[in-house]
């Protein structure tokens, strides 16, 4: 019997609409795998050295809520073919969306500095100067935005999280770790009233759920052109990318708390040969094989959030004053975009320049702090959205999905007021 669909046969619909659906991964997967980036490595490694498997109960929270946002950002993105600035100018003005986007980009800046923090912290391992990764990586990452193409640029972005991902996955199988305390770790919460535990337990679920990849999400979504029939689609791609995120994170908490914690050992995140000891602790264990896969996961990923957050900040910067935005543009056609992107990334890469090289490690953990401040102020637009009839039609959020989404906003806004409070207070 033939399908109504073009005369094909169940088979052939069936595997016309599995295509379709591949057809929809990229922005969910390049968002999750960006996430670990510099500070999200430097993060989990503080979290697994000082704290061994402890806190390997906080990725897997933080995931469910990850989702949910994300899921949110992306259904945006789908119901309006809009970036998050754009929509926010839309329905609440200009004003508002300046103050947002200034909001997110404090946050980004913050982010892409910890990126080329990251690059140089990778390479000192290998010996090069901090002035060389900083011109290397600033000058590769604006060629490859500014010549590339959306599908160019997304395939890459994907392969490199794939590459840092398995790094981090050999380290952990190479550093002979406690799987059974690991697993159990996951889901029975090991709780202490140690200030500096709690302050890592904010600060990793900062450095997972982030104001740039909230509106990276949307316009990214919104640059690939999809739209509401591309729904399943698009939650796969959503839901693939929030867990390879926590689980590319839980494979570095196990391999520094096998290689640190179980010998003994903590690093203190004000050290300035903070990710030199942590890598060197690999040696012992693992041998040369996971010093290296570790440094150069680290730079990988340093690249890769190198690739997305000045894209994100130059998305939302055009977005919130109707400027031409997206990859697919060319240099003379949208100069504000590349522009913006190429200030960013300059403007970070002079900043770590000026910055000791002892003063890296702090930079990359500190980043997170800001994020964790800042992204109840963006979600409170996500949410209230979400939540509009008019903007997002049958794809808007039902109770149930508010009433997830505004209890995560607000346990954001608990864990960055705790957050803020331990760094002032110096704990």
């Amino acid at each position: 019997m033939k399908a109504p669909i073009l005369g094909l046969t169940p088979r052939a619909v069936n595997r016309v609409r599995f295509a379709a659906i591949l057809g929809v991964l990229g922005p969910g997967l390049v968002s999750g795998f960006a996430d670990n980036d510099a500070g999200g490595i430097t993060t989990y490694s503080l979290a697994g050295a000082n704290f061994g498997y402890d806190l390997l109960w906080v990725l897997l929270a933080s995931q469910i809520v990850l989702f949910f946002t994300q899921e949110v950002g992306a259904r945006l993105g789908l119901a309006t073919g809009q970036g998050l600035a754009g929509l926010v100018r839309e329905k609440y003005g200009v004003r508002w969306a300046a103050f947002m986007t200034s909001t997110m980009l404090v946050a980004n800046v913050g982010s892409i500095i910890a990126e080329f923090a990251g690059c140089s912290a990778a390479l000192s391992l290998f010996g090069v100067e901090k002035w060389v990764s900083a011109l290397l990586a600033g000058t590769v990452v604006v060629l490859l935005l500014a010549r590339g193409n959306y599908s160019k640029v997304q395939y890459l972005f994907v392969a490199v999280g794939i590459g840092v991902s398995i790094a981090y996955f050999v380290s952990a199988l190479l550093a002979h770790p406690d799987w059974g305390r690991a697993a159990s770790s996951l889901v029975i919460p090991r709780l202490t009233s140690r200030p500096e535990y709690w302050l890592t337990v904010v600060a990793t679920v900062g450095t997972t759920i982030t104001p740039w990849g909230q509106a990276f999400i949307q316009s990214y979504v919104a640059d690939k052109r999809l739209g509401p029939e591309d729904l399943t689609g698009s939650r796969l791609d959503v839901g693939l990318g929030a867990l390879l995120t926590n689980l590319i994170g839980a494979f570095i908490v196990i391999a520094t708390a096998a290689a640190v914690w179980s010998v003994g050992k903590t690093v203190n995140p004000g050290d300035p040969e903070a990710i030199k000891n942590i890598a060197r602790a690999l040696q012992p264990l693992a041998g040369d094989g996971a010093y290296i896969l570790f440094a150069v996961g680290l730079l990988a990923a340093s690249f890769l959030g190198l690739g997305v957050v000045p894209l994100t900040s130059a998305y939302a910067a055009c977005e919130a004053f109707g400027w031409e935005t997206g990859v697919d543009w060319r240099v003379r056609e949208a100069p504000a975009f590349y522009g913006l992107m190429i200030f960013f990334v300059a403007s970070a890469a002079l900043v770590v320049l000026i910055v000791p090289l002892s003063g890296l490690v702090q930079v990359m953990f500190m980043a997170q702090v800001v994020n964790a401040m800042l992204l109840p102020f963006v979600l409170v637009f996500v949410m209230r959205l979400s939540a509009d009839k008019e903007i997002m039609g049958p794809l808007v959020s039902g109770r149930f999905l508010l009433a997830v989404g505004w209890l995560g906003t607000g346990l954001l806004v608990v864990l960055s007021l705790v957050l803020v409070a331990t760094a002032v207070t110096g704990l």
